[in-house]
């Protein structure tokens, strides 16, 4: 009878002991965790690097945009995977006929995906619609239009504006283009200098819209014509790509320091 007793008092520890749910005992006795949690994965970025910024418009469309300087000056990146920019500024004199001045520059802003912040395509967006709203709140700009540009990478935007500064009129236009997880902000101005006509808005804004959609073409060339979207992976953080771009007023011929710094920096 003491016998029998013991071996009922223990199955009914044992009972109590298997009772808890949160834990399995495996073929080796040992206890593993009902559920395991899943590792967080994000869709990879489309585009891994970004093209050379002073490389991105042709021979042909710079002599257009900007005839006295088609070499560009590089903006300074401490990462040019993600983030690169470069500025042209063309004063074309002519004598007492006064002058005409122009100032470009491209900006682009690569974003990785990541487990926190997101997919880069999804981080590029809210970067497109910031550069945007930065653009119609220039301070001292007049007429500003906004027009969404059609068939331009995956998002585009243009904003024009007139700017009265000390030298003259100047003609405003900024193009913000997005190509999945790439931004591309071009600002391209221009100014009729010493009595010289003030340059026509339309013919400014034509151009700017070509030339973003040749550094957008441009971009996608750098990743071997295609992107690896709607893969899935385990994304990683990435510093750089996550610092924003800001947005500045436009250059004036009479500034004497360079129009960028970095490479998040516009004139």
């Amino acid at each position: 009878m003491l016998i029998t007793a013991a071996c009922s008092s223990d199955s009914g520890d044992a009972k109590s002991k298997g009772g808890d749910s949160s834990t399995k005992q495996s073929a080796d006795g040992a206890q593993t965790p009902s559920s395991a949690s899943a590792s967080p994965t994000v869709q990879a970025a489309a585009y891994k690097t970004l093209p050379d910024a002073c490389g991105v418009l042709s021979k042909k469309t710079l002599t257009d945009l900007v005839p006295k300087d088609t070499s560009g000056k590089k903006g300074s990146s401490d990462d040019s995977a993600s983030r690169a920019s470069c500025s042209w500024s063309s004063l074309d004199n002519n004598g007492v006929k006064g002058s005409q001045f122009r100032w470009l520059n491209v900006s682009l802003l690569r974003f990785d995906s990541d487990a926190t912040r997101g997919t880069g395509e999804a981080q590029a967006h809210t970067y497109f619609a910031e550069q945007v709203k930065d653009a119609k709140a220039v301070d001292g700009a007049k007429n500003t239009k906004e027009v969404p540009l059609s068939g331009t990478g995956s998002e585009a935007t243009t904003v024009r504006y007139d700017l009265q500064k000390k030298e003259g009129l100047f003609k405003q236009q900024t193009v913000v283009a997005r190509v999945e997880n790439v931004v591309v902000t071009l600002d391209y101005n221009g100014a009729g200098l010493a009595g010289d006509s003030t340059p026509n808005a339309d013919d400014l804004t034509q151009s700017a819209e070509k030339a973003v959609k040749e550094a957008l073409t441009a971009v996608t060339a750098a990743n071997n014509g295609s992107s690896s979207s709607g893969s899935s992976s385990s994304a990683s953080p990435s510093a750089a790509s996550s610092k924003p771009a800001s947005k500045s007023p436009s250059k004036s011929p009479s500034s004497s320091t360079s129009p960028s710094k970095s490479a998040d920096k516009k004139g």
